[in-house]
């Protein structure tokens, strides 16, 4: 009966406006049609929903309930059952994971998950330890019903080669969080530049796709972003279009170590004058933020060594032009 109850809520704007366009039309004698009819559809929409209609992701967004917390925990693993898998390309997958009863993560921007093995012991040390790798979902915090990673395969990875080669759809990974990382507010900054490289693009994306998203987003952001070989730039299709959408908000700067003969970036690592000329200056102040996540070559020989769990002291490049420790994140 609630549900009903429900449906006939729901249906009371379509009655107000209902009862204007009758009450523009001549006075007539007076009549119950209206009501039967709303009625009627009411209880054709409880109906409806009782003998098993859509999914609430599928309703409309004013028919669905407000989801208050994330399926995910922060702090017990919990099991996901693998959805699907979507190569990517030579050596990185799309893999994403099923959330229960068409629910959404509600990760904060910016955080990541840890995962581990369902069962412990198919992924351990050499002390026989569950291997813990954490990882940037590429899923927005609102989608429903799936958990989305994009995941790189390297030789030397256990916890990427388990992913790869032993997870199937229908198995399921262990994933614990929240992991709070760089609380992002909209509009914080005048200019924002993110620096990454492979992988490390994950993070950078989740506060783009985050923060240009909101129609009322003013920041402008750069991505320098390193790989070795144009086909190892990872998410290039959406960050292109991204930057379509976004031309006055949104610049990418792809930078490679082997370009191919059409290719008209820069190429090698990114040097102190890439910075220079594409990121907003230190002298900026509190209107710029840099964000890095890369190899840790990379980011010692850009922002500085990070220090554990801590930022650490700035160092590489980004102190040699000015920047502190208040206007640099290193994920």
């Amino acid at each position: 009966m609630s549900l009903l109850r429900a449906s006939f809520s729901v249906s009371r704007p379509a009655f107000r406006a209902s009862a204007r366009r009758f009450s523009t039309a001549p006075p007539k004698k007076d009549s119950n049609l209206p009501y039967y009819l709303i009625g009627a559809s009411a209880l054709g929409f409880g109906a409806y929903f009782l003998l098993g209609g859509p999914t609430e992701s599928k309703l409309p967004r004013f028919m669905r309930k407000e989801q208050e917390h994330s399926p995910l925990d922060p702090k017990e693993f919990k099991d996901f059952k693998l959805k699907r898998v979507e190569p990517y390309n030579h050596n990185t997958s799309r893999f994403v994971f099923e959330l229960p009863k068409d629910e959404a993560s509600l990760l904060p921007v910016a955080s990541c998950v840890v995962i581990r093995s369902s069962d412990p012991a198919a992924l351990a040390d050499a002390d026989g330890k569950p291997v813990v790798r954490p990882y940037t979902p590429i899923s927005p915090p609102d989608r429903r019903g799936e958990l989305e990673f994009l995941i790189k395969k390297y030789d030397t990875g256990k916890a990427s080669k388990y992913v790869h080669e032993q997870l199937r759809p229908g198995d399921t990974l262990s994933i614990k969080g929240p992991i709070p990382k760089f609380p992002y507010k909209q509009n914080e900054f005048e200019e924002v530049a993110l620096i990454g490289g492979g992988s490390g693009v994950t993070p950078l994306w989740q506060i783009l796709d985050h923060a240009l998203s909101d129609p009322h987003n003013t920041t402008r952001f750069t991505l320098l972003f390193a790989n070795q070989t144009e086909r190892d730039i990872l998410l290039r299709e959406d960050l292109d279009a991204l930057q379509k959408k976004h031309p006055k908000n949104l610049s990418v700067v792809y930078v490679v170590d082997q370009g191919s003969e059409s290719w008209t970036g820069p190429m090698g690592y990114i040097s102190k004058d890439l910075i220079k000329q594409h990121v907003a200056p230190a002298s900026r102040g509190e209107k710029v933020k840099v964000f890095i996540c890369g190899p840790p070559g990379q980011v010692n020989a850009i922002a500085g060594k990070k220090a554990g769990m801590k930022q650490g002291p700035v160092g590489g490049v980004l102190k040699e032009l000015g920047y502190t420790e208040e206007q640099v994140y290193k994920f």
